[in-house]
């Protein structure tokens, strides 16, 4: 990776897009420090702290939405704009068939979640303005401050959009998933510092500090090397005739990433499992959200046994979701069956297209409840050890690693177009 970096140096395009990330960069962790007006910061620390889905969103968004700055919203809407659009593409025909146009149609397609993105942050906006109102942050209730809020939010988070575009078109890696990077990187201080003041304060010992260590390094490795698994499904193509040419058999493979699925599924369950508890931010009086939020034997009690259990099972099932929505293995074996392509002992066609789904079904559950492992971590170390509220979760782990994975690996690329030797090697 280093060696990959250094190379990367040496040739003056790619030197260039690296001090233009590392610019738009500085932009951007600059607006995290600049407040939105009338708004106390401090009566939102425990809702950033929470392990809830605003926990989420302030974790991703660096702190911007503890300390309520213009950038609080961060990418979030365009997260979910992309999400909806990636299954809009599965429902809608048109957008499925526009999706198979090849880069023109892919830049529409973009520009459609671009789109779909400032039309949820208005509306996510509304809502944030809603949450921050009924947890007694916002210092001035009139009708133009609430517009200037509104407003600031959507603007930044449109500009946030606009900077990771550049980031994507002039410098290294895809802009979005960077700056995400980056935010979730800056947390890593943050969460330092709270472990020291828990041991100098006596809190933990230096045994539960060392078990501590151990247990991030190792989930850290293990989703290193899930991220980098992938089953590799065997196909062979037969020989035919191209006019006087006879050209041979020959074998390869379709690569399907084991952790494919693993942070949209994640972020499905969270959404799903915090929404009762969002709307109660929303009502604060309703029994009936007190009641379903809280109750003892509610799925939805945050950090309960019963939650946990939910959150594992609706994780699972949603990396089995989005895995089938996703590769199609109905298309799969067709397109094989065209191309003259075939599994080693499947028969063509309906056979090929449920061995795919087998294979995919038994990736998605592996994904799964590995992924579910990595996101109640932090619960459990919440509710059953003595390190309480840090700005760790499992989630994260995920998204660190694909960014820095897929970063280097078009580094790799540019390298090798310029006769380059990286970490491949």
């Amino acid at each position: 990776m280093l060696k990959t970096l250094k190379n990367a140096w040496k040739v003056d395009d790619l030197k260039k897009r690296i001090i233009f990330t590392i610019f738009i960069v500085f932009i951007f962790r600059l607006g995290n420090f600049i407040p939105v007006p009338n708004i106390d910061a401090t009566a939102l620390k425990e809702l950033a702290s929470s392990q809830t889905l605003l926990g989420f969103y302030d974790l991703i968004s660096g702190g911007a939405f503890g300390n309520f700055s213009i950038f609080a919203m961060g990418v979030v809407p365009y997260i979910n704009a992309s999400i909806i659009m990636q299954l809009l593409n599965v429902i809608i025909p048109s957008l499925e068939q526009l999706s198979k146009e090849g880069q023109e149609g892919r830049a529409k397609i973009q520009n459609y979640t671009k789109y779909l993105a400032i039309a949820i942050g208005a509306v996510q906006a509304y809502g944030t303005y809603i949450i921050i109102y009924n947890a007694g942050a916002v210092k001035v209730d009139s009708m133009l401050n609430t517009f200037l809020i509104i407003t600031t939010l959507v603007a930044s988070s449109t500009f946030l959009i606009w900077l990771g575009d550049k980031i994507t078109e002039k410098g290294i890696g895809n802009g979005v998933s960077v700056l995400i990077f980056i935010n979730i990187v800056s947390r890593v201080p943050t969460m330092i510092a709270q472990v020291s003041v828990l041991y100098t304060g006596g809190t933990i010992d230096i045994v539960m500090l060392a078990l501590f260590i151990v247990a991030v390094i190792a989930l850290f490795v293990g989703t290193l090397a899930f991220s980098l698994g992938e089953r590799r499904v065997p196909v062979q193509y037969s020989g035919r005739v191209s006019g006087t040419k006879q050209i041979k058999g020959q074998s390869s493979h379709i690569p399907i990433g084991v952790s494919s699925a693993s942070v949209i599924s994640i972020i499905f369950a969270m959404s799903v499992m915090n929404f009762p508890a969002t709307l109660k931010e929303f009502f604060p009086g309703s029994k009936f959200f007190t009641l379903l939020v809280e109750g003892r034997w509610s799925i939805f009690r945050v950090n309960s046994f019963p939650y946990m259990i939910a959150y594992v099972v609706f994780v699972v099932f949603f990396a089995w979701f989005y895995t089938q929505i996703t590769f199609k293995p109905d298309e799969m074996a067709e397109n094989m069956s065209k191309s003259g392509g075939y599994v080693a002992g499947v028969r063509p066609g309906k056979p090929t297209e449920k061995y795919l789904e087998r294979v995919l079904t038994r990736v998605s559950i592996i994904s799964g409840l590995f992924a579910s492992l990595v996101a109640i971590f932090p619960i459990v170390l919440e509710k059953y050890t003595s390190f309480k509220g840090l700005a760790f979760g499992g989630t994260v782990l995920f998204i660190m690693i694909g960014v820095a994975i897929d970063t280097m690996r078009q580094l790799e690329s540019q390298l090798i177009m310029r006769h380059y030797e990286g970490f491949l090697k």
